[in-house]
């Protein structure tokens, strides 16, 4: 029997690793099943799912023009159509609806600025144009600073140390 993409064979785990698990096919055929297609849920570490010797159910997903067989355990479970896969818990919490909070939200385009009302971002966004002013104004007054803070210590104006 040929391996095709997306066929769901037997296998048996001869080999775990920290990046996944090997798993031999039919007629000693091997492929690899990566930690990211172990299971639904995070998978720190390999030997917490699966243990040398199981026989589990997986799921072709490639096969390489060199002979690598790429398979999944998660894909070879049959779900329900209607059930959803799970959801990542958010990373970051809004309080109160995106703007409030010690952090007044996490929006990159306004970083200390909060426009003089104390940790609302401003109503008014500003264009493309006015964000490109105020950075390069920035950039210029830092670089004006630093040039200033280190012309001192390299010995004065261009004096040469040997």
């Amino acid at each position: 029997m040929a391996i095709e993409v997306g066929s769901k064979l037997q296998g048996k785990v001869t080999g775990i690793t920290h990046f996944g698990a090997f798993v031999e096919l039919s007629e000693g055929v091997t492929g690899l099943v990566h930690i990211s297609e172990i299971a639904d849920n995070y998978v720190k570490d390999v030997n917490d799912h699966l243990k040398l010797s199981d026989i589990v159910t997986v799921k072709v997903i490639n096969v390489d023009k060199d002979g690598k067989i790429g398979l999944s355990i998660k894909q070879a479970v049959d779900r329900p159509v209607d059930a959803a896969p799970p959801t990542r818990p958010a990373r970051f919490e809004r309080q109160g609806g995106g703007g409030g909070g010690d952090r007044g939200g996490f929006n990159r385009g306004d970083r200390g600025d909060r426009g003089g009302r104390g940790g609302k971002p401003p109503v008014n966004r500003l264009t493309f144009e006015d964000k490109m002013a105020r950075f390069l104004k920035d950039s210029e007054d830092r670089i004006s600073s630093l040039k200033k803070n280190t012309e001192g210590k390299r010995g004065g104006r261009g004096a040469r140390r040997d």
